[in-house]
């Protein structure tokens, strides 16, 4: 199980990682899907590390086909996040640092399913949200993506 934890700069006592999530909305675009993860059972948009020799975009793509089920493409970067405060810590103690790439995706093929990561899912408006335990920061990825526009950069 992995645990976050927050102060000033502790994100500097981390390896630098880069990550991912993907953003995936419903129809009328008021909800997004989450996954519930297996480790920590909290709420998170599906992504994850972005491993050597692929992109931002196939890390995203990669991460969402191995935790849903669903082959999806890449279609527009929502926003970038790197809280500096923000500190990961695993399970067998390394510590990371991550900087976050979140991406809209679009559907290409698949079935909505659970993975060895997930126990649960579901399309979720802020206002579920609100009662969720959320993983990390991706409530606010959330938030900044339903707003539109220009990418985010925190």
């Amino acid at each position: 199980m992995s645990q976050i934890i927050y102060g000033p700069r502790l994100g500097k006592e981390g390896e630098l990682r880069i990550g991912c999530s993907a953003t995936l909305f419903d129809e009328t675009r008021q909800k997004v899907l989450l996954t519930q993860r297996m480790d920590n059972g909290r709420w998170c948009l599906p992504g994850g590390h972005m491993e050597s020799g692929e992109s931002a975009a196939e890390a995203c793509e990669r991460e969402v086909w191995e935790e849903t089920g669903l082959k999806v493409r890449a279609t527009k970067l929502l926003g970038v996040y790197s809280n500096p405060d923000q500190l990961v810590i695993y399970k067998d103690g390394k510590k990371a640092f991550f900087v976050v790439l979140n991406f809209e995706v679009e559907v290409l093929e698949g079935t909505l399913g659970l993975s060895n990561e997930t126990t649960a899912f579901g399309y979720f408006s802020l206002e579920e949200m609100e009662s969720m335990p959320m993983h990390g920061e991706h409530k606010l990825r959330v938030e900044d993506a339903l707003r539109g526009g220009e990418a985010a950069m925190r």
